[in-house]
């Protein structure tokens, strides 16, 4: 079969899976990456997916990146129906801390959301609010509309699931002003000058442009921390794991405890607070 052909047949596949477009996007990548390593024919076997697993790891690449490479030349071996030719993730301990080097805290957060503010950059304040104050993915954004400010909730479709989140009243109350102020009468909040949805490389560009202004490591502004925000905060309140994985949307709590993992200097804070040395 054809280089590209095989992609497209393995993109075709995804898509009618469900797959996100990101995740599509990601895991072709990948398997065209496999391919070129490999050069495997149209049914690679076994031996030859768990040989270039175990290359990628002395080039390096960290386990859980790894583990995604996997998934996909293993989901592409499910595809064309050779189950026998998909080869064992690597296996990885639970970590218990998060890396307090990538975590965004509440003090940083406020910075950018002052930095946007100092600057006049409106879009990207509320972006930043509506993301974390709601836990949204950045690709569920497009479903932040005026009916859904209207409403004080938005009905969430991803990854084959729907889900209702509550907005809260005083975002609302500036959603509403900003689609007053814009014409936004319909559909989607956030648009583009083309009047289109905004995508996700430019919310990255536009949270990365404030770093610098907030004295923020350019690391950990991506949207997707602000969602880890929401979480922990969240958790901090209500201690409710159950209840915050069906906010994020989440099928396995497992997923959900990943957010909410707190930093080594935090851990070490509460050891220090239980007086167990003489």
């Amino acid at each position: 079969m054809e280089k590209q052909h095989r992609l497209n047949a393995y993109t075709g596949w995804l898509t009618h899976r469900e797959y996100s477009p990101a995740t599509i996007q990601k895991y072709t990548k990948a398997l065209a990456r496999f391919f070129a390593d490999t050069g495997a024919g149209d049914t690679p076997d076994r031996e030859t997916v768990a040989a270039w697993r175990d290359s990628l790891v002395r080039q390096g690449y960290t386990p859980a990146t790894v583990n995604t490479m996997l998934a996909a030349v293993n989901d592409y071996q499910e595809s064309i129906g050779n189950p026998a030719g998909k080869a064992k993730p690597l296996k990885r301990q639970r970590r218990i801390f998060a890396d307090p080097g990538r975590e965004l805290s509440r003090a940083e957060y406020f910075r950018l959301l002052n930095a946007a503010r100092s600057t006049g950059n409106k879009r990207s304040q509320l972006l930043l609010e509506t993301i974390c104050s709601t836990g949204i993915r950045v690709s569920e954004l497009q479903f932040i509309t005026a009916e859904a400010v209207r409403r004080h909730k938005a009905s969430i479709r991803c990854k084959g699931k729907c889900r209702e989140i509550l907005l809260p009243a005083e975002l609302c109350h500036r959603l509403t002003r900003w689609c007053q102020k814009h014409r936004i009468h319909t559909g989607p909040v956030f648009l583009s000058r083309q009047r289109k949805p905004l995508c996700r490389v430019t919310v990255w560009k536009l949270l990365k442009a404030l770093c610098s202004r907030a004295n923020v490591a350019w690391k950990k502004v991506f949207p997707h921390n602000l969602r880890h925000l929401f979480a922990r905060t969240f958790y901090d309140l209500e201690k409710n794991i159950s209840k915050l994985a069906d906010l994020l949307g989440h099928s396995s709590i497992e997923t959900t405890r990943i957010y909410i993992m707190e930093s080594g200097a935090e851990h070490e804070r509460l050891l220090n607070k239980m007086h167990l040395l003489l």
